[in-house]
């Protein structure tokens, strides 16, 4: 009988090829296991972490063979994502946000292929697309991608405020970034940035800045509720130069590149979602696991017997089932080959999936934590760590309410919250 992958729990139908770079997540699941308390306790990622992913191939796992990488797609993410949630969700974290990366080579060559560059342009976006993709699967190397800012606007999930000047040979940089894992331990961090000679969103731009860079630093310690391992600490940039061979300048470069994607803005995100779920996963087991385990002393029968903890066990296995159909089924919709849903269909999906499934994970986690007594509420055992973990979800990017609303305003204005906005498009939104 062939052995079951934490992935099967979500993806039945996994083929050859997604089993075998699937058994490549495997391989790193007990050593991230083992060091996942002291990680949180800890809040840095493990030192060896990159280089133990890196080794099993996996840095590139979405990245075309063509460029060293193993070649996977949105479910191989989603799968592996989930299946490091399992059993650390922050490591799970700081990978997703290395492998979003790819998408900043992947839809630029997509966007290439479409016709959507003039010729003169075609050479640059090609250059720098390569460069994301090599790196990550021929040279192994970790990427840190930095879009959020503390700043915030009205209309959309990101308000970008960094910006990039033009100097002698390159782009200086400056401004901070809020949100983005692998401060201080990537190799290399991705930039969204806007250009300060362009207006609106053709100013959007991108940036290979080398860790090393100087005028480039983490900023303070986030000290999160949860994901505390996924050195999210920011980004602050103070004249930090970046040459011409590690930018993409072209104006309307970046924003031509995701009308590409398949889901909202830059697609991929429903492999943040999958984290959650696999946390709740992972709690899940290591509930049921010790409530059968432990029995009563008068009875002998497992605690899980009791007609309490039956109502819980019920209510747990149902939240974990729903998380799992909404995970299903949006990878489903942003994978499926040919298209299932038109892109808007797919986004308003969206906007619901990630709701739930952090909600559900979250009501898995406090399940547990009921399930399992005083005794199980530990601050850094798997039931503290999941409750604080999936708290996180309920926030990061938009919490369910936001994509309701969001929804909402799609279906009946045909407008709903946008991606990326910078100043210069906020102020023309406002003037209007």
């Amino acid at each position: 009988m062939t052995e079951r992958l934490t992935a099967e729990i979500v993806f039945s139908d996994l083929t050859e090829a997604e089993r075998e770079r699937q058994r490549r997540v495997e391989s790193v699941l007990p050593a991230i296991a083992a060091a996942a308390e002291q990680a949180d306790a800890e809040s840095a990622l493990p030192e060896g972490h990159i280089k133990l992913l890196g080794d099993a191939g996996l840095l590139g796992l979405v990245v075309p063979e063509e460029f060293g990488g193993l070649g996977g797609g949105l479910r191989d993410l989603v799968a592996t994502t989930y299946a490091l949630g399992t059993v650390c969700g922050s490591t799970a974290l700081a990978f997703f946000f290395h492998c979003s990366s790819s998408s900043r080579g992947m839809l630029p060559l997509a966007a290439l292929d479409a016709g959507l560059y003039s010729d003169d342009e075609a050479p640059v976006v090609r250059a720098f697309a390569e460069k994301v993709l090599t790196l990550m699967g021929t040279e192994k190397k970790a990427i840190g991608n930095f879009a959020s800012e503390a700043v915030k606007a009205s209309n959309a999930n990101v308000l970008i405020r960094t910006t990039a000047t033009r100097t002698e040979g390159g782009w200086l940089l400056n401004g901070e970034k809020s949100f983005g894992c692998l401060s201080g331990s990537a190799d290399y961090y991705l930039v969204t940035a806007r250009r300060e000679d362009v207006e609106g969103l053709d100013a959007l731009t991108l940036f290979l800045v080398p860790r090393d860079t100087e005028g480039a630093r983490p900023r303070s310690p986030w000290i999160g509720l949860g994901m505390r391992a996924s050195d999210n600490n920011g980004l602050i940039m103070e004249n930090a130069f970046v040459p011409d061979e590690l930018s993409l300048a072209v104006p309307g470069g970046f924003s031509k590149a995701t009308t590409m994607s398949r889901g909202s803005w830059v697609g991929n995100q429903i492999a943040i979602a999958s984290i959650y779920a696999g946390i709740a996963q992972g709690v899940w087991d290591f509930a049921m696991g010790r409530v059968m385990g432990a029995k009563f002393a008068d009875t002998g029968k497992p605690i899980a017997s009791s007609p309490m903890h039956q109502v819980m066990i019920g209510d747990g296995e149902r939240h974990l089932a729903e998380a799992h159909l909404w995970l299903r089924r949006q990878t489903e919709l942003e994978a499926s080959e040919p298209p299932i849903l038109p892109k808007n269909e797919v986004v308003q999906s969206w906007k619901l999936a990630k709701g739930a499934i952090c909600e559900h994970a979250h009501e898995v986690a406090l399940t547990a934590l009921k399930m399992c007594g005083t005794s199980g509420a530990l601050m850094g055992n798997e039931i503290g760590r999941a409750v604080r973990d999936t708290t996180m979800g309920l926030v990061q990017a938009f919490p369910a309410e936001r994509g309701k609303l969001d929804l909402a305003k799609m279906i009946v204005d045909n407008e709903g919250w946008a991606g990326l906005t910078t100043t210069d498009s906020f102020k023309k939104d406002g003037d209007k």
